[in-house]
């Protein structure tokens, strides 16, 4: 929880992020938030005038979550293969213990075309700010000698995105927490120099 939100807006976000996670944008109210916190939809209101907003405000929380991962990543670990490695695991281990089985801002992009503006400004943000530091990282790994790319460092971090959303759906697809290392582990040997 957010508590620069204060508790019950932090709650708010937390909740919607795992409804997000789990069915959509389209897929939850304020009445699911309502019955979930026992409180009242005009308290949500408060909180939040939107839906839209409530939702903004989960995406950036999520962005801000990101960037301080990366921060704490390059303070931490100034090795590349290591920092793409952390990413993946972050991710191998919220599906497989389903504390985020998902990533919310992959599921909200599915959803794009029907999103106010700006919730998809805000998930486009998201994608932009994570291609920006893949692309650092692959750039960097072929300066340390540790990566090899075969395209030029925006595509090759687009591909590397690709695959790691792509390895969360089939896991998700086939209820295989398995099938996300497999396809990362394929990614890594072939980047790896």
């Amino acid at each position: 929880m957010d508590t620069a939100l204060g508790d019950t807006a932090g709650k708010l976000v937390g909740g919607a992020a795992q409804l997000i996670m789990r069915v959509g944008y389209n897929g939850f109210s304020y009445a699911d938030l309502s019955e979930r916190f026992g409180i009242r939809k005009a308290s949500i209101h408060y909180h939040f005038p939107s839906k839209a907003d409530l939702v903004v405000a989960v995406v950036e929380q999520a962005r801000a979550g990101i960037q301080a991962q990366v921060a704490a990543l390059d303070e931490g670990s100034p090795v590349a293969l290591d920092q793409l490695r952390f990413y993946t695991g972050y991710w191998e281990r919220c599906i497989k213990d389903q504390s985020a089985p998902f990533c919310l801002a992959a599921v909200l992009a599915a959803e794009l075309p029907s999103l106010p503006e700006t919730v998809a400004a805000s998930v486009q943000g998201h994608f932009a700010d994570l291609g920006k530091w893949l692309e650092r990282l692959l750039e960097l790994g072929v300066e340390q000698g540790s990566v090899h790319l075969d395209a030029s460092p925006d595509i090759e971090a687009q591909a590397f995105m690709a695959s790691v959303y792509g390895a969360m759906l089939a896991a998700r697809a086939f209820n295989d927490p398995q099938r996300f290392h497999v396809i990362v582990e394929t990614l890594f040997r072939r980047i790896r120099a």
